[in-house]
């Protein structure tokens, strides 16, 4: 396996707040990994440094040795945790957007799961119900051929049918050399997708460690084991 990422001493400020704090972390190739932690503790801030949307105070991130930017825009493909898409599009407008935009884009694949779903490619995104157009979203990123997806609460916010097909969709669609990185705080709707999981707290990695490891040595699930972590 490679290394896709690396965080080497990264530090985020906002004026007198620290949202990052010297965080160092590395993520191999082919793995699927829960980004968890509680409001505020820094993982949206980490997740838009390594899409390049904000920079870092200090430190640097690397994805597959190259810094945020132009040159790894096609390596990542990034689901953020608010709806980015234009509500005015129908599905196939949008399907032809990402198309034009990303070389790595299957739009076939798209399309066989959004017919999978029953969704009229016709349809405009704001007659979609919130469900949907979760499921569309996720669809069009998944449908790239990408080395890292970022996955910045995927199933938040949806019914359980939902979050079954959302989860399905992420782990039989991705590239097989690439990796997942989801941040949620649904925790047991994905442990058992997860090969890793990171505990982020107040700007820092307080554990990372394979999900069989956590169950072997601790003797309890990782929804268990977060609990008690972060026990207030």
């Amino acid at each position: 396996m490679g290394e896709i990422l690396s965080c080497v001493n990264l530090t985020k400020r906002f004026g007198a707040v620290t949202a990052l704090d010297n965080l160092s972390l590395t993520i191999d190739s082919g793995r699927i990994i829960g980004l968890l932690g509680p409001n505020g503790s820094g993982k949206t801030t980490l997740i838009k440094i390594i899409n390049g949307l904000l920079q870092p105070t200090s430190g640097s991130v690397y994805v597959e040795g190259d810094k945020p930017g132009a040159v790894t825009k096609p390596k990542v493909s990034y689901l953020p945790d608010i709806n980015y898409l234009n509500n005015w599009m129908t599905v196939e407008q949008i399907v032809a957007m990402f198309n034009d935009f990303y070389t790595d884009f299957r739009p076939e694949l798209a399309y066989d799961m959004i017919n999978r779903l029953g969704i009229d490619k016709k349809q405009r995104l704001k007659t979609l119900s919130k469900g949907n157009k979760e499921k569309v979203s996720l669809i069009l990123v998944m449908s790239r051929n990408a080395k890292l997806y970022v996955l910045d609460e995927p199933i938040a916010g949806v019914d359980p049918a939902t979050r079954d097909y959302i989860i399905n969709t992420i782990i039989n669609n991705y590239n097989p050399g690439a990796s997942v990185l989801i941040s949620t705080h649904l925790i047991s709707d994905i442990e058992s997708v997860l090969d890793e999981v990171i505990f982020i707290k107040n700007g820092s990695i307080v554990m990372h460690d394979t999900v069989d490891n956590i169950r072997s040595q601790h003797n309890m699930s990782v929804d268990d084991l977060f609990r008690e972590v972060f026990k207030w």
